[in-house]
């Protein structure tokens, strides 16, 4: 009697260790991070980077919430010289058919084309946009 229970308990705690390593794995498969990136480089006119700055600052920001769009951060350059031209930032979505939708439905925003429509009265603020769309590697720590 004292055996079966022995092999009732071995039997028990191995069904319990391939049944927590199970979660663990479903876990990790939902804290897959799925969403598709997009980094954009935006070289400014000569002179427009702090109108640039304000415009995302004070506009563009609350815009691209407004249209689902999510901000992961904002950069300039370190070399002086280019961080008064260059403007570099990623966003995300949840997949490239919403990054396409978000964009169509942003640029189509009366209040959008309102703040462009300003803040370019004295020219365009933007002479160059570089864009890529980027999905994590299986080894990045975004997978």
């Amino acid at each position: 009697m004292k055996d079966c229970r022995k092999i009732l308990a071995t039997i028990l705690c191995a069904a319990f260790g391939v049944s927590a390593l199970v979660a663990d794995s479903i876990k990790a498969d939902q804290k897959k991070d799925t969403r598709v990136f997009e980094l954009r480089t935006y070289h400014a006119a000569p002179g427009k980077m702090e109108a640039l700055n304000s415009r995302f600052r004070d506009h563009t920001c609350e815009l691209f919430k407004k249209h689902g769009i999510t901000i992961i951060g904002f950069w300039n350059p370190s070399k002086a010289e280019d961080a008064d031209k260059t403007l570099i930032y990623l966003l995300a979505f949840p997949s490239q058919e919403s990054a396409d939708q978000s964009w169509k439905a942003f640029a189509a925003d009366p209040e959008w084309n309102k703040v462009k429509d300003e803040s370019e009265k004295d020219g365009k603020l933007v002479e160059k946009i570089e864009r890529v769309f980027m999905n994590p590697t299986d080894y990045s720590p975004m997978k």
